[in-house]
């Protein structure tokens, strides 16, 4: 440990926290721009009915991603991706799919948001401003 980076937790954070709500909306737009694409696909991988959860996914994604990005209610969908990426773990270890060039990413994100259900999402976030503090 470098205690002359102790301080910067909260830094670290919310990099993390950027990095991850820009994938979350990047990947969400693929799906909110083109919700009957996404209902096929979900519907496609077992996800029945597809315009149902094809559009959660996608609205959660997105405009989760969006208030992920800038703190608002982190813990709440920290717990809301969690669950979906349990979710596509579940369904990509029972389809066979590889760890590598498989699944190895998506629990990554599974991980880094248990992190963000655990601890918080640190000092950088609107939550602080909304919630006085909590």
């Amino acid at each position: 440990m470098y205690p002359l980076f102790f301080g910067y937790g909260d830094l670290a954070l919310l990099a993390l926290r950027v990095v991850l709500a820009a994938i979350f909306i990047v990947h969400g737009w693929s799906k909110v721009s083109d919700l009957k694409k996404n209902t096929e696909a979900f519907n496609n991988m077992g996800f029945r009915p597809g315009a149902f959860w094809g559009t959660i996914a996608a609205l959660l994604e997105f405009f989760g991603g969006i208030a992920f990005l800038f703190g608002i209610f982190t813990g709440w969908l920290a717990f809301l991706f969690a669950g979906e990426f349990f979710v596509i773990l579940i369904w990509r270890l029972t389809k066979g799919h590889r760890f590598i060039g498989g699944w190895e990413f998506d629990l990554l994100i599974f991980a880094v948001l248990l992190l963000f259900v655990s601890i918080g999402a640190g000092h950088f976030v609107f939550d602080r401003i909304l919630f006085m503090g909590y």
